[in-house]
């Protein structure tokens, strides 16, 4: 298994030199173009150009250069049919038995400030792939390579002078698999130019972070994907600075506390159990913020998940030392609070890169009848556009409330109805089929005072029976969607017990 040629045509020049200097050492003939082949030469490697190689110059300000018999034909003839290789010799094509090509950088273009629709078209490569797909579809005669990180194993190859037809199916699969990605991101680009945010396709390349533990229960298995779009980079999106592996439900609950904390800017903490919140605060600093967090519910915060918007301090450290949690979840971690919680083997510490955003443009969903897709719920401080519909308006301090409680009622699962007093969750009545159960339940779960404190719906009331369940617990102002057939019937509830409500025209089911 001698090789006698390759063609090499890349965007990102990380390890040609090295690569080059194997594969000249190895006598092993070199094509290439533009500024790939001026880099060799340079270096001092033997190399022929492309334009030399098939007798036909780069034309269009370099659009055509490699789309030419003599390249795909040796890329694509099959060694074993005697037809192919007596049309080869007919045309004087040779073989090209390696095929080293990664393409034009189209994605981070696209993203970089101030380029034009013009620079970013250009960045559409045509030649590149049509090889990379040429030399994958012929993979047990042509070796493809389309990753820098892979120049070493390809090095170490070529000097043994063996490749199996695995390993060979191994790199036709990852040149596929990084065409597919390269395509989707320009479908899905020029989508957005066309200003579809749910087009009639949409492209979603998945590429794996790390395996988790399991699934959501043991017998079924789980891996963590960054999707590869404009939307995301595909950079690290957390540190794990401590504990044992994650699983899938931790990831899950991470981002239901991470999102959920972001919505405020004072500082705040979260407790999340089973993606829904039950323990909420808003404070001067993160301490008081979980103490008073941790206050709404103790027992179900039990094995939850802790998430901050601020970074962790020794003070907030040491008081979560002192109950048993999954995950923290933080900005950063300073020193000494890291110190404080590593003594916690199990204790999952991570850290969130405040470089990458929180959220991916869409929420998926897969069911037994499809696949459904959404874009997310991203409608925030909707208070500053509600109406007050009762005789009473709600005070400036019951308006912080309101704000807060409906901040929380968005991340939780519907029907959802939330008690909050002084920027503290009071009360959680979370996933019922009833609204007025929701109602019972964030009352029945009150460890703390529901006098005076403000509610939030996150549909409208269907009927007054769930609004005056929180009447007669002393809630003295309600924020709600608003939209129901019996509005009336429910304003007049609140106007006959003296309390405030504001319609939103927001809905936030949460499924």
């Amino acid at each position: 298994m001698s090789f006698k040629r390759a063609l090499i045509s890349v965007s990102d020049k990380t390890g040609i030199e090295e690569l080059g200097k194997v594969l000249a050492d190895s006598h092993i003939e070199i094509l290439s173009t533009g500024g790939t082949a001026k880099l060799l030469k340079e270096k001092g490697i033997p190399v022929t150009d492309v334009a030399d190689y098939t007798g036909f110059p780069e034309m269009l300000d370099g659009r055509v250069k490699t789309l030419h018999p003599k390249i795909h034909g040796g890329i694509l003839a099959i060694r074993s049919s005697d037809s192919h290789m007596k049309s080869l010799a007919e045309h004087s094509i040779g073989l090209i038995d390696i095929v080293i090509v990664n393409l034009y950088p189209f994605k981070q273009t696209a993203r970089k400030q101030g380029a034009s629709f013009e620079e970013i078209v250009e960045m559409i490569d045509i030649g590149g792939p049509s090889m990379i797909r040429a030399a994958s579809k012929n993979f047990r005669d042509v070796i493809v390579i389309v990753d820098p990180a892979d120049y070493t194993w390809l090095m170490e190859h070529i000097k043994k002078d063996t490749i199996t037809e695995q390993e060979r199916l191994r790199l036709a699969a990852k040149a596929f698999n990084h065409t597919a990605s390269y395509d989707s991101v320009i479908a899905n680009w020029l989508n957005k130019k066309l200003e579809k945010d749910l087009p009639g396709q949409i492209h979603f390349t998945l590429d794996r972070l790390q395996s988790m533990r399991y699934g959501e229960n043991p017998h079924q298995q789980a891996a963590l994907y960054l999707t590869s779009d404009l939307e995301q980079h595909e950079d690290l999106r957390f540190e794990q600075l401590g504990g044992k592996e994650l699983s899938y439900n931790n990831i899950v609950d991470m981002s239901s506390a991470y999102e959920l904390v972001s919505e405020f800017k004072e500082p705040a903490c979260i407790i999340i159990k089973h993606t829904n919140p039950c323990g909420a605060a808003v404070a001067e600093n993160s301490a008081k913020a979980y103490e008073r967090g941790f206050k709404t519910d103790p027992a179900s915060s039990y094995g939850g998940i802790c998430g901050f918007n601020r970074e962790l301090d020794e003070a907030t450290a040491k008081l979560i030392a002192d109950t048993f949690y999954e995950v923290i979840v933080a900005p950063s971690f300073s020193q000494t609070a890291f110190d404080i919680l590593l003594k916690k083997k199990n204790l999952r510490l991570i850290k969130v890169l405040q470089n990458i955003p929180a959220t991916t443009q869409f929420e998926i969903h897969d069911t037994a009848f499809g696949v459904l897709v959404q874009t997310r719920d991203t409608m925030s401080d909707e208070l500053k556009n509600s109406r007050v519909v009762t005789k009473r308006a709600p005070t400036a301090d019951e308006i912080k409330d309101l704000d807060f409680a409906m901040k929380v009622c968005k991340h939780t699962k519907s029907n959802t109805i939330i008690v909050a007093k002084s920027l503290q969750l009071v009360g959680v009545g979370a996933g019922q089929m009833s609204r007025v159960d929701s109602a019972k339940i964030a009352i029945m779960k009150s460890n703390l005072s529901t006098k005076g404190a403000a509610g939030a719906s996150d549909a409208f009331f269907p009927f007054a029976d769930g609004l005056k369940v929180l009447i007669d617990a002393g809630i003295t102002a309600v924020v709600q969607p608003g939209g129901s057939i019996r509005d009336e019937e429910v304003i007049k509830a609140a106007d006959e017990a003296g309390i405030a409500m504001l319609f939103t025209g927001i809905r936030h089911f949460k499924h």
